[in-house]
């Protein structure tokens, strides 16, 4: 199994952007605790972060046919990218949109998520845990 993790804009700045909301763990720790999760139950992984709508959607069109899940944080885009929804519908991905933070006790503005009107499954207020759980699920769809 071949997973695709993209992350959306200032999620490279984790560990320095709000961490009373988002943690204290860096985007590179994140990723490392992906990789090991993955090692260990023999999933291959790839990520992907981008601050750049365009490039989320090319890297999107770009995994059909190469990846067998998408775990998605689109970010700040979960409540704007009609782009990004049309790009996970167009490749036909089984894909888990994570947020860290629960966006749903936040600003009303986050209670919208386009991504959701494609995910499988939609994990929030988990931090980094989440990811886990969402790559989880992918190998169990699977």
């Amino acid at each position: 199994m071949k997973i695709l993790v993209i992350n959306g804009p200032n999620l490279n700045l984790l560990g320095q952007r709000e961490p009373d909301i988002y943690g204290k763990g860096t985007y590179l720790s994140l990723v490392e605790m992906i990789k090991s999760h993955c090692e260990k139950k023999h999933i291959e992984c790839e990520f992907f972060q981008s601050n750049h709508e365009g490039a989320i959607v090319d890297k999107i069109q770009e995994a059909y046919g190469k990846f067998d899940g998408i775990v998605i944080n689109p970010a700040a885009y979960t409540h704007t990218s009609v782009a990004i929804l049309d790009a996970l519908k167009a490749v036909s991905i089984p894909t888990v949109e994570v947020h860290i933070s629960d966006v749903g006790a936040r600003e009303p503005f986050r209670q919208i998520s386009y991504v959701s009107f494609y995910a499988s499954k939609t994990i929030a207020g988990k931090g980094f845990q989440g990811y886990l759980e969402a790559i989880d699920f992918l190998s169990n769809f699977h």
